[in-house]
């Protein structure tokens, strides 16, 4: 159970890491946010507790898509349209 686990979390790092590339404060912010978050965690040994921090995770990673989708939607949006 614990490897299966241990695997998503992994999985879940990563993916945050490459959406943290873009982050609007700067590379470097996220990646040392993301850090002290996992390392916060990191003595948690509660499969549930476990599976509830993965599915904060997830959300997050589904509010960066969408921060990151409106940012370009708001770039289009200024170079076709006028704003008057």
């Amino acid at each position: 159970m614990a490897n299966s686990l241990r695997g998503e979390v992994l999985n879940l790092y990563k993916n945050l890491l490459y959406l943290g590339r873009e982050y609007p404060k700067g590379a470097d912010y996220f990646r040392s946010r993301l850090k002290a978050a996992f390392l916060k965690n990191k003595d948690v040994k509660d499969p549930e507790k476990i599976k509830q921090l993965i599915a904060r995770g997830e959300f997050v990673i589904k509010e960066l898509e969408a921060l990151y989708f409106l940012r370009k939607y708001r770039a289009l949006k200024q170079r076709y349209y006028s704003d008057n």
